[in-house]
């Protein structure tokens, strides 16, 4: 099996100011990434892939095979996501001469993603004969308990309906926030064309929530540093 690790990070940044490459703990936040693709044991190929030239000497430095130039027509704000993965991998099979059988693209601002999450959507993929898996961890707040919505004229309701009335937010049926650390697609879901993450064949790879923060905005970056530290402690 051939696999394409993917990691897409764009120069621009309006949360945290060149977050892709800012150090943490002591070294580029893409480095973790970049290790961690190559540490799971499942990744033939890492390619990072950006519109900015210090990202691309930066993973570089790192190990990542291959640096991608992303076109300016999909770095700005406004661009999808998938577009950006599929670039990136049709040039990945160009330049290496490959067809890869799957692509897992890891967020950069996943770095307290471990090894283990990597390789275990992977496998779940590949068991499940799905179309594609996305990681999550279980919310925190749900909207059949805690998330509300207004209408129009004030009134306030849950937005989501409980099957039944909930005294507890433990009877609520479960639910997970997409935490973005892990994206696994089989190449014919990948290029099938269709933007949407979820779909009738995707299954969900459930993190702790200890390893599903993802960097945004600067109080993230620093929370990220403390975790960073109690693990390396």
């Amino acid at each position: 099996m051939k696999r394409l690790a993917t990691i897409c990070a764009r120069g621009g940044s309006k949360g945290v100011a060149d977050k892709n490459i800012r150090l943490l703990a002591g070294k580029p936040l893409i480095a973790y990434t970049i290790e961690q693709a190559r540490a799971s044991g499942v990744v033939t190929t890492v390619a990072v892939d950006s519109d900015s030239d210090r990202i691309l000497d930066c993973g570089k430095e790192w190990g990542a095979d291959l640096m991608i130039k992303r076109p300016a027509d999909l770095a700005d704000d406004f661009a999808p996501k998938l577009p950006a993965i599929r670039h990136c991998a049709t040039v990945a099979e160009e330049r290496t001469g490959h067809v890869f059988d799957t692509i897992i693209d890891l967020a950069v601002t996943s770095p307290l993603r471990a090894t283990e999450d990597i390789a275990g959507a992977v496998e779940m993929l590949e068991r499940d004969g799905v179309s594609n898996i996305v990681s999550a961890a279980p919310a925190r707040q749900s909207p059949y308990y805690a998330i509300v919505e207004i209408d129009e004229t004030g009134r306030v309701s849950h937005s989501k309906s409980p099957p039944m009335p909930l005294v507890r937010r433990q009877d609520a049926p479960p639910c997970f926030d997409l935490n973005g650390a892990v994206y696994v697609w089989t190449r014919h879901a990948l290029f099938a064309g269709d933007d949407r993450v979820l779909g009738p064949e995707t299954r969900l790879f459930v993190m702790p929530v200890e390893r599903s923060l993802d960097i945004d905005t600067e109080l993230d970056f620093q929370l990220a540093e403390l975790l960073m530290a109690r693990r390396n402690a």
